[in-house]
């Protein structure tokens, strides 16, 4: 075993132990994807959002968005959903196989959430473009909203 986690340590450049197995880590820096000895799979890599309401100091229960795989000219749209009353998906917006390095676009409907009752509202929908360069790592992407402003960053 020793032997054989060397060789992999070698390969792989970052070997993990635990109290039960020896992992290889598959991933640089985060340590997200692991694969134990005996074959079995710890994937935590994901896309993952939540939106606060800042006007109001809540959670944005029950907004709408969608998520977009832009591979240059062309749009796929991968899911359309809506924000649980902690303001969170569910489930991750992407994990896995399906996370991959590309473009994406998050699309909250911000204007129908506020429902401000005019046909122009001043945030209406918010369109996030980013990258993700490390399908192996957690991409958290917060939106902080109120009716006349927003903002994002990188979340853990």
């Amino acid at each position: 075993v020793l032997r054989l986690a060397t060789q992999a340590a070698t390969v792989l450049s970052s070997i993990c132990f635990t109290k039960t197995s020896i992992d290889i880590c598959l991933s640089t820096e985060s340590n997200l994807t692991r694969e134990t000895m005996a074959g079995s799979e710890i994937s935590m890599t994901r896309l993952t959002t939540h939106v606060l309401d800042t006007a109001n100091g809540v959670p944005a229960a029950k907004m709408t968005l969608r998520l977009t795989r832009l591979e240059g000219d062309k749009r796929e749209l991968l899911l359309e959903t809506k924000t649980n009353n902690d303001g969170r998906c569910d489930k991750p917006l992407l994990e896995g196989q399906d996370m991959r390095a590309g473009s994406y676009e998050l699309e909250f409907e911000a204007g129908a959430y506020f429902n401000s009752g005019t046909d122009n509202p001043f945030v209406d929908r918010v369109v996030l473009r980013f990258g993700i360069s490390d399908p192996l790592s957690h991409y958290h992407v917060p939106l902080l909203v109120s009716p006349y402003s927003y903002s994002t960053y990188r979340g853990s």
